[in-house]
């Protein structure tokens, strides 16, 4: 995925328009809370003053329990707003960033195949997971922060302002000169944070590629060598994250420098006027606890840019996801099939179709008659499987006309497109779920039609042999059932499907005889009525096909029954004999 640097404005307003404005409700009360908790340190301060000067100095004991009940109920209103904003805005964040992961997730299920191809799961999930919930931060931590500490600040500065305006701004001479440096550890705190976020991407990536390929990695013995991968994948990191909080906490630190500046020009010269009788002790306290408390929301401000730039980060990546665009769309005005599908002829006309610069499909034509079983053979590399991609539009081809009953693929709307085919392939996706979601895959059917489905597809056989039946988890990737197993189930969900057209891609070429002969039998069965495109390489699976389409270097270069290949002793003929041979 190409990465693209987007103006922080731009980003700030896609979130609020898209995300944040509509819990503005709840913004608005946490806010109102927020500035009672930050005010509450400037009243805290303000309470220094009469409690040296009237208590401690004057000794007034009318004056103890009034004082004393004030700064209680500052305390408690404290507790009370404080412990309330928390818990606003955490909802605030959580419905924020479970908004973002499910807008993120049904737009990347629009987005073309060649998005997939570009970017690894691992990458992805720390979009939807990582990203949306570093982008809360904005809200969790930052927002609040900002409108806790800043009405802190400002409240405790008008108390330090009251109490003498010199020692104030002697106290804060120094914060002018910290622009410049938190500037620079800004931009450091933004690099670092993508470098970090990239860096748990690639850990994702190896994680998933480990789990998925845990059986090649012991059957290879590659465990030590998998392990060192994730381990300096883990030091990336490491590294990146300690960049990242190395720049954070750089800013804090320096403005405890300009606090240590400030308290050291005001004790010398505020000590003297106090020694001089000039200031009360309780001036003084009041002065100090005011600026000793406003160096603290200060500091957390400070931290708080470097937060702000972690969470623009990710703002980013996310913004750089959702700015993506299928390039494979339904049309403005689809049009339907000017015939029944089942009726529906599929016709390939001089399709052009290539990868980059590798050409796949060179002019292919040909036509599969509706209701009938079309083959395509020929060696690897001739572009069979490439014919699956276009049909369903996977892919488009650069030129060319694919059509079923006359209509253009491309003018047809993609829902009711894809919703005329049932694909049954080599490599069977299942899900880690039961076997009966498998085989319903969200199609509503009921329990009579679905038992008439395994029946047909021989999944049954081997069901009522599991220990909860259908109800039994399929595995990762169904790898708790065997190769025939998957392709039975698979046939099952592609006869409940019921649809017109039947896409079989090498079905049953991973299999042993026994398991094909019982596939091949329920793919027949599936056949029967619809019309079927086959792809295979075992030539005697295809022997009864009404027609055979032979394909090579991308194009068609013959075509006929299997008799009437054999008899012109073209590529199929060569083809079926090597394989006889091998076989034999």
């Amino acid at each position: 995925m190409i990465e693209t640097r987007h103006p922080a404005k731009t980003l700030i307003v896609w979130y609020w328009r898209g995300y944040v404005r509509r819990q503005l409700p709840l913004i608005i009360l946490a806010s109102v809370l927020m500035a009672a908790e930050g005010g509450a340190l400037g009243a805290l301060s303000y309470m220094v003053r009469p409690m040296f000067d009237d208590i401690f100095v004057a000794g007034d004991r009318a004056a103890v329990m009034w004082i004393a009940l004030v700064v209680f109920g500052i305390f408690i209103g404290r507790a009370v707003a404080g412990f309330s904003q928390r818990v606003l805005m955490t909802v605030v964040a959580r419905r924020v960033s479970a908004q973002l992961q499910r807008n993120l997730v049904h737009h990347m299920l629009k987005l073309d195949s060649g998005f997939f191809q570009a970017n690894s799961p691992g990458k992805l999930i720390e979009r939807v997971r990582g990203d949306t919930t570093a982008a809360a931060g904005i809200l969790s931590n930052t927002f609040s922060a900002v409108g806790r500490d800043l009405v802190a600040l400002v409240s405790l500065l008008g108390v330090a302002l009251s109490v003498d305006v010199v020692w104030t701004l002697i106290a804060i001479a120094g914060a002018p000169v910290l622009y410049l440096p938190i500037r620079l550890l800004q931009n450091l705190v933004r690099k670092a944070s993508r470098n970090a976020r990239e860096a748990a991407a690639r850990i994702a990536t190896r994680l998933d590629e480990i789990f998925h390929g845990i059986n090649t990695i012991k059957l290879n013995a590659t465990d030590e060598y998998e392990a060192e991968r994730f381990d300096r994948e883990v030091e990336n990191y490491v590294r990146a994250e300690v960049r990242t909080t190395a720049a954070q906490a750089g800013i804090p630190a320096m403005m405890d420098i300009i606090a240590a500046i400030g308290f050291f020009g005001v004790l010398a010269y505020g000590g003297l006027q106090i020694i001089d009788g000039e200031k009360t002790l309780g001036e003084f306290m009041s002065f100090f606890a005011a600026i000793a408390l406003v160096f603290e929301p200060l500091r957390r401000l400070g931290q708080i840019s470097g937060t702000w730039q972690t969470a623009l980060v990710s703002l980013e990546r996310l913004y750089t996801v959702f700015q993506q665009r299928p390039s494979i769309t339904s049309p403005a005005r689809p049009r339907p099939l000017a015939v029944p599908a089942r009726e529906a002829d599929l016709v390939f006309d001089d399709v052009h179709f290539a990868y980059g610069d590798q050409p796949v499909l060179r002019g292919a034509s040909f036509r599969a008659e509706a209701g009938r079983t079309t083959a395509l053979v020929g060696p690897s590399g001739a572009g069979k499987s490439t014919v699956f991609n276009i049909l369903t539009r996977l892919v488009d081809p650069q030129s060319g006309r694919v059509s079923i009953g006359g209509t253009e693929v491309r003018e047809m709307a993609l829902e009711e497109l894809r919703a005329l085919f049932s694909v049954v392939s080599q490599d069977t996706q299942l899900f880690d779920e039961t076997i009966r979601d498998n085989t319903l895959l969200g199609t509503e059917a009921s329990e009579d039609a679905l038992r008439a489905a395994l029946d047909a597809a021989h999944v049954s056989d081997f069901v009522s042999r599991l220990p909860q039946g259908l109800d039994t988890p399929a595995g990762p990737r169904g790898s708790g059932l065997s190769g025939g197993q998957r392709q039975r189930v698979a046939i099952a969900r592609a006869l409940l499907r019921d649809t017109p057209i039947l896409l079989l891609d090498e079905a049953t070429s991973a299999l042993d005889a026994r398991s094909e002969a019982i596939v091949q039998e329920a793919l027949e069965r599936l056949s029967e009525g619809r019309t079927t495109l086959v792809i295979a390489h075992r030539l005697s699976t295809v022997r009864n096909a009404d027609k055979i389409v032979v394909m090579d270097a991308g194009r068609v270069v013959d075509e006929g029954t299997h008799e009437e290949l054999l008899a012109r002793d073209g590529i199929y003929a060569g083809l079926y004999r090597l394989q006889f041979a091998s076989e034999g």
